[in-house]
């Protein structure tokens, strides 16, 4: 069977609850699913409630926005329960940081001639904590971009006209947050990295094995046969367990399905029981 460890719910920036998204999850035949909200655990309990209730096993996880030059780097944090913890009870500033950044970036919005009250943007997030893909939602709804992608490409992502950073972990602190917490770090979708050389990946995952990362991300949406098998190759050649989901966010990325990414992605099980066996 195949699982699915890469997931997001209206508790950050996904279109769908948690218990929807569990239902969406079994619906597909996965065997387990991970909810890895930006930043938040506050999902994890409905999601549990509703994986007893499907005969799906729900993974609880975050996934951390890092700094990261000259790309992004994201990870993946799996088995972190939402119970006391170092890295639990950092999350809170954490959240503090995005929301102060998603006021600035209204600021600089509407200096943009793109208005967007914080009244909306808390309406369009619901219960979860904000992030870009509400604003991307918002500016398309207002009629300001024809969709998500000019949102994100034209004014959103990294270095364009209305982005600004805000404070993050760095590789080195998360990873040992992680670890601390009784956490599995695995290091996301690497093609954001922004490295150009293969020697560039293999000294990266050389450090970040040698700091307790456990895992890569080698399934994924957009990754054909070719890559998986690659990125598969490469993890192992450092110690790393391969890794994978679909980057699920409902609606927000209409093209992706859970557990099928945009067809053909398919995350078998044994990859879930090597990373639990990996759990401090």
């Amino acid at each position: 069977m195949a699982v699915d460890l890469h997931t997001h719910s209206d508790r950050s920036d996904g279109s769908v609850g948690p218990a929807a998204l569990v239902a969406e999850a079994a619906a597909a035949g996965l065997s387990a699913v991970a909810l890895t909200d930006h930043d938040t655990l506050e999902g994890v309990a409905e999601a549990k409630a509703a994986g007893s209730g499907a005969g799906i096993e729900v993974v609880p996880g975050i996934e951390l926005s890092l700094t990261w030059s000259p790309g992004g780097m994201h990870m993946i944090v799996l088995f972190l329960e939402d119970d006391p913890g170092p890295l639990q009870d950092k999350l809170e500033a954490l959240r503090s940081a995005r929301s102060d950044r998603n006021a600035r970036m209204l600021e600089r919005l509407a200096e943009l001639g793109m208005v967007i009250t914080p009244e909306e943007l808390a309406a369009e997030a619901g219960q979860g904590s904000v992030g870009r893909p509400h604003l991307a939602a918002i500016m398309v709804r207002k009629g300001y971009v024809p969709d998500f992608e000019t949102a994100f490409n034209d004014w959103l992502a990294a270095g364009r006209p209305a982005y600004l950073g805000r404070d993050r972990l760095s590789p080195d602190e998360a990873i040992a947050l992680a670890r601390a917490s009784g956490g599995v770090p695995i290091l996301a979708h690497p093609h954001t990295l922004g490295l150009e050389t293969t020697e560039e990946m293999n000294d990266l995952l050389e450090r970040l094995a040698g700091l307790g990362l456990v895992g890569v991300e080698c399934f994924y949406s957009t990754y054909d046969s070719v890559t998986e098998a690659a990125n598969r190759a490469q993890a192992r050649k450092f110690g790393l367990i391969p890794s994978g989901g679909s980057d699920f966010h409902g609606t927000y990325k209409p093209t992706i399905s859970i557990g099928k990414g945009t067809g053909d992605l398919l995350v078998p099980d044994e990859v879930l029981e090597e990373l639990r066996a990996a759990r401090p």
